[in-house]
């Protein structure tokens, strides 16, 4: 069986770049899921693979959630504790955690065989959300942003008026969102990351320092209002909402992003973050934090060399 880029997975510090800046690489597999198409929108043939630790996953699992795609598509949470050979399944995890499930397609140990399964000459990262299609056995899409743009509009002939009617990215605000998202995710969703796996002072701060710039820009935007653009959620808020979830939990200590943290320094992004978690159970009840805080303090060894993971902060969230 091809290898892949195994050798990555074991150094997380091996995704940055040799100038000691961190640079995501693009995702693999980008198909779509429409009428007509390789992958038409059949109830039940799609499984997605998620990590309840991971803010990209976390996007599809918030968006299946609002659709009411539960019954469509099937789903499976591999185990936060990922090692060598990447995500672990429940069996192959090297701790057990509530939450973590075992494949119910094939009984692999981890994802990146099903990876192989789809490309046996496959090089990339073994990353979730995996969206899998069991009837042609292969992967339709990796990529997060696509998947619940899928997830929004690809099913809703097949779904009840209210579930059909909620739209997460509408029209007269599509290009007011593509903007916001361009800048959101390079120095926000993107940027804690850039911050967490530099290796140099210099690509550290390169990233730190835009990142609370646009957490002050943010915090002036969400000034009165309960969502990002518009009068309306979408999907600006739910791609912003898995980053904001997990910053004071873990990307403020771990990932050395501690010019401020929510809840003490930006009052409006925390209220805004506060009423979509504790209002709207497509955001609370797909935000595991025990998952959140084991994956990166114990996975990330060149960060945190014995995994230990911190108690803090108490509460994990405010209530409203």
């Amino acid at each position: 069986m091809a290898t892949g880029n195994s050798d990555a997975q074991k150094n997380i510090l091996t995704w940055a770049s040799k100038d000691g800046a961190f640079r995501r690489q693009a995702s693999s597999f980008r198909n779509v899921i429409e009428k007509g198409g390789e992958f038409p929108p059949e109830k039940g043939r799609y499984h997605l693979y998620i990590s309840h630790a991971c803010p990209w996953a976390n996007r599809t699992a918030i968006v299946r959630r609002l659709k009411g795609l539960e019954s469509f598509i099937d789903v499976t949470v591999v185990s936060p504790y990922m090692g060598n050979l990447g995500w672990p399944f429940k069996k192959a995890a090297d701790l057990a955690i509530d939450g973590a499930e075992d494949d119910p397609l094939y009984g692999v140990s981890h994802l990146r065989e099903l990876y192989f399964k789809a490309n046996p000459e496959y090089t990339g990262r073994f990353t979730v959300p995996m969206l899998w299609d069991k009837k042609a056995e292969t992967i339709v899409n990796n990529e997060s942003a696509e998947i619940i743009r899928m997830f929004n509009t690809a099913f809703n002939d097949q779904l009840p008026e209210d579930k059909a009617a909620i739209d997460i990215y509408p029209k007269d605000l599509q290009a007011e969102i593509d903007s916001t998202n361009e800048w959101v995710y390079d120095t926000v969703n993107n940027g804690v990351y850039k911050s967490g796996f530099a290796t140099t002072q210099a690509a550290y701060e390169a990233a730190v320092k835009p990142l609370f710039t646009s957490l002050d820009r943010l915090e002036g935007l969400l000034n009165g209002k309960d969502y990002l653009i518009g009068d309306r959620l979408t999907e600006a808020d739910i791609r912003l909402f898995t980053t904001i979830v997990r910053f004071d939990p873990v990307y403020h200590g771990h990932f050395k992003c501690n010019l401020g943290s929510i809840r003490h320094n930006y009052p409006n992004i925390n209220r805004w973050m506060k009423q979509l978690y504790w209002n709207n159970s497509a955001f609370k009840d797909t935000t595991n934090f025990e998952h959140i805080k084991h994956h990166y303090h114990w996975s990330h060894r060149q960060i945190n060399p014995h995994g230990i993971v911190p108690f803090g902060p108490i509460p994990l969230i405010e209530s409203l």
